[in-house]
């Protein structure tokens, strides 16, 4: 199975022709949006948007969308399911939007596709002739909360510019931006690619700005793998590269070269000069460890800097060799490479939802309502359920307050109480409330089943159990098909069944009672619910099952968001969530039919492989995408899904059951590993999304499960990864999908602590060194300070004894990549050394597609890699 843009990348290397590249600062995130509106006229072209298939991204679509139609942007949306799709919708909708083909340039918008990967080289951006402008006057808008970025599509600014003229007085410039930063100076119009920073870029990637800057303004440098001895220092190379724009360090070693070097030097083309440059720098500047380099299966042949020497002043005012120069060169290159390469290497991870970008566009605009943001809610919810968190695709460990660490920690919450501030803004007190109902909903902990009014579209605050579509199930089919409860109660057996059913009855609450629909269940259990699952809970290791009372210190932390629809329905974010990717994965019949429509019968023992390069199911995904976009704004739409989200979650008990019981689970090396291949509900697990939440089911399953067997869990908290392959009989292949360790893939809770000891030790430190200073004080006035400072010495060694013990805590926490999913540079580098025939084509770059009878040497060789950092 080929890769998808097969041969994109190796042709920009050899055209060193890119597009204008630069950020968007958060602090001015409605810039463009505000030039845009003030430059729409009749005759503007409508605004492409390219968005993936999840909802987060689709919620953000429905922000986009509306901000545009109140200001009266004409706008297509197109989705996309992969990289070949990407591909596609560049050669035939973004190419010929460029002036040079006969369009009219405009402006593109990546929703949560693209951030990984060379985004000018996927859409076409790249290949023009000398001369031309690569944009051709369209303008990419990339906003992607995935990680690592592309460096590429951030720094790169006009690198042809800059390679034009070694003269930097002469050298042309992007007015309005600063190192790929855009400046409230910048005026649009000169198309390239614009990537909106969530603060990330401004926050916590200067050491890679200034490896990339640096290397973009390096000369031609040929490395040949020549071992490098540390006599030759590094001294003055800073000074080189800055003197590079000047020019004469240049063209002193041209005229201090040996003749050989100096005559070839001298012959060479300034064109062939430029265009070589551009080449080996992009190879680094572009390169991402598996994700950027998916197209080819040859790996980076880089190979590692060595040691950096003390640097020392030169001895003489005569310059250094060309040959030291040279070598000097290459040693800072590769310093920089390693920082790009180790930035890469670190594994996937998830920054702020883009909904939640979206809306704060809307926000800094004066344009915020209930519906875009309820919009954000949705997309900020959804996250939690795809297992997306800081740490990449991998269950989270919960809190006190109930809910989880989410996909982004301390962050996460800071977002989600900046959504429940917005909730208490736009929906004051209703006057027409006369009973209080809702302040004693709130008060009393009672969850919401429908509105005050046939008009009340309020959104409120919910202490949210964490149970499965309550509103629309009975408690006990809730609580059995709860993640949560699944794992901590073992259900999967008929002891943790058992374990149910005590709880339920000390709560008071019988099983003909629980095994009616929640709405009509007895009003008065329904109000002490809430109190009884604070009571007991705890006793079954159900800590985190409900959030805690509102308290002055800690606010509403763990309180979930809900809407209402008049008295049509009820729902809460993290339902509508459910629904939304149930329509997304298995689409609202729940039918799978093959390619003539017909049902798909896997016993069938005529049945052929068909669609094997999955075109007709990527069509499929892509109508799925048009039924859930309308059933965010419809709440009738998301009532008649709800049948396929509760077939969807029944699948996930039964298939994760089966698993467990029959102990098909495999422990290899690197990871434990399964397999789903026969049962009722494979077909379902054949879209990538869905085999992710059975995987995460899983994975929290056996975590729990380990927990309660030693006592704690492996791997230093993180726990075991997890990869599951899921059976797509059509096609011929398997579907597989890594997940970080079980019982997340870094503890919150536990790195928390982790920094409180950091920083008690620091204290204790600090107060040594100054208990320490002053008894040094008393002895130079007693005695002579020779003797002192060999005290000072013992001194020192001891206390770096007693440190020694708990400096792991301090290097674990202070390392950046630690229990990363990487999957995805694992799956590459397999790519890499195997002839396995494997398409990597998801934006999830933890998700794979195997042939069959590869399954077994591609398993073989992932073992061995490292798939958490």
């Amino acid at each position: 199975i080929a890769h998808t843009s097969s041969g994109c990348h190796d042709q920009h290397l050899r055209t060193g022709k890119l597009s204008t590249i630069m950020y968007l600062p958060r602090s001015l995130i409605s810039h463009l949006y505000q030039q845009l509106m003030h430059a729409n006229h009749s005759q503007s072209p409508p605004v492409l948007i390219l968005v993936s298939l999840e909802p987060d991204a689709l919620c953000a679509c429905r922000i986009l969308t509306a901000l545009f139609r109140r200001d009266y942007i004409p706008h297509k949306i197109q989705p996309v399911s992969g990289y070949s799709d990407l591909a596609l919708a560049g050669e035939q909708l973004v190419q010929p939007m460029k002036l040079q083909l006969g369009g009219s340039g405009g402006v593109v918008v990546c929703l949560g596709v693209g951030g990984m990967v060379d985004i000018s080289t996927v859409l076409g951006l790249d290949n023009v002739q000398d001369g031309e402008d690569p944009s051709g006057g369209v303008q990419v808008w990339l906003i992607d909360a995935r990680r690592p970025w592309n460096l590429g599509n951030i720094f790169a600014g006009r690198p042809e510019d800059a390679l034009q003229t070694l003269d930097a007085n002469a050298r042309s410039k992007v007015p309005g931006v600063i190192d790929g930063r855009i400046q409230s100076s910048y005026k649009p119009g000169r198309g390239g690619i614009i990537v909106y920073d969530d603060g990330d870029i401004d926050e916590e990637m200067a050491t890679e700005r200034d490896a990339f800057l640096t290397l973009i303004k390096m000369p031609e440098l040929e490395d040949d793998g020549e071992v490098l001895e540390d006599s030759d220092g590094a001294s003055d190379t800073a000074q080189s590269i800055d003197g590079l724009g000047r020019s004469k360090k240049r063209k002193s070693w041209s005229d201090r070269e040996d003749d050989e070097d100096g005559d070839e030097e001298n012959r060479r083309p300034r064109q062939r000069r430029r265009s070589n440059s551009s080449s080996s720098d992009r190879s680094s500047l572009n390169h991402t460890s598996g994700h950027q380099r998916r197209d080819s299966h040859s790996s980076s042949g880089s190979p590692q800097p060595s040691d950096s020497p003390r640097s020392s002043p030169p001895p003489s005012a005569q310059p250094a060799s060309p040959r030291k120069l040279r070598r000097r060169l290459l040693r800072l290159r590769r310093k920089h490479e390693a920082v790009l390469n180790k930035y890469y290497a670190l594994g996937s991870t998830y920054s702020e939802p883009i909904s939640s970008l979206l809306y704060s566009l809307a926000e800094d605009l004066g344009r915020e309502d209930n519906n875009l943001l309820w919009q954000a809610i949705v997309g900020v919810s959804s996250l939690e359920l795809y297992g997306r968190s800081m740490t990449g695709v991998g269950i989270s460990t919960s809190l006190d307050a109930g809910g989880s660490a989410g996909w982004g920690g301390q962050r996460g919450e800071r977002i989600r109480q900046v959504l429940r501030d917005e909730v208490r803004r736009l929906n004051p007190p209703d006057s027409k409330d006369v009973n209080g109902e809702r302040t004693r909903g709130e008060t009393y902990g009672v969850i919401p089943c429908h509105g005050l009014s046939p008009t009340d579209n309020s959104i409120q605050l919910s202490p949210e159990p964490r149970f499965l579509l309550i509103r629309h199930w009975s408690l006990y089919e809730s609580m059995l098909h709860s993640p949560y409860l699944a794992a901590r109660l073992h259900i999967w057996s008929d002891v943790g069944r058992k374990r149910l059913h005590k709880l339920l009855a000390k709560m008071g609450v019988s099983l003909s009672q629980c095994k009616q629909s929640y709405t009509h269940m007895d009003m008065e259990l329904k109000r002490g619910l809430r109190q009884s699952l604070l009571k007991y809970a705890p006793m079954y290791g159900l800590d985190g099952l409900v959030p805690p009372p509102a308290s002055a210190g800690r606010g509403k932390e763990g309180w979930g968001f809900v809407r209402s629809w008049g008295w049509k329905a009820c729902l809460s974010a993290i339902d509508v969530g459910v629904i939304v990717g149930a329509i997304l994965e298995v689409g609202k019949s729940g039918i799978h039919t093959d390619p003539t429509g017909k049902p798909y019968d896997r016993h069938d023992p005529k049945r052929e492989i068909v669609d094997e390069d999955g075109k007709l199911e990527n069509q499929a995904w892509v109508e799925r995408f048009w039924e859930a976009y309308d059933a965010l704004g419809d709440i009738e739409a998301l009532k008649a899904a709800l049948p396929t989200a509760l077939h969807l979650h029944r699948a996930i008990l039964r298939t994760g059951t089966s698993l467990i019981e029959k102990r098909q689970i495999r422990h290899l090396k690197a990871f434990r590993m399964a397999i789903v291949k026969e049962g009722p509900d494979v077909q379902l697990f054949t879209h990538p999304a869905a085999l992710t939440k059975l995987a995460l089911w899983v994975g929290e399953a056996i975590a729990e499960q380990e927990k309660d067997e030693r006592g704690r869990i492996g791997k230093g908290g993180k726990g075991m990864p997890l990869v599951l392959a899921g059976l797509n009989e059509k096609r011929g292949v398997y579907v597989i999908v890594g997940t970080g360790g079980g019982g997340g893939v870094i503890d919150v809770r536990a790195r928390e602590k982790m920094r409180q000891r950091a920083e008690e030790k620091a204290k204790r430190k600090e107060k040594r060194r100054m208990e320490r200073d002053r008894k040094r004080e008393e002895r130079r006035e007693r005695v002579g300070s020779t003797d002192g400072e060999d005290e000072d010495e013992s001194e020192e060694e001891d206390e770096d004894e007693d440190e020694s013990d708990d400096g792991g805590d301090d290097d674990l926490l202070n390392e950046k990549g630690h229990g990363k999913n990487r999957f995805g540079n694992a799956f590459q580098e397999v790519v890499d050394e195997i002839n396995a025939r494997v398409r990597i084509d998801s934006f999830e770059h933890c998700v794979v597609e195997v042939k069959k009878e590869d399954l077994s040497g591609f398993l073989e060789s992932l073992s061995m890699k490292a798939v958490v950092g």
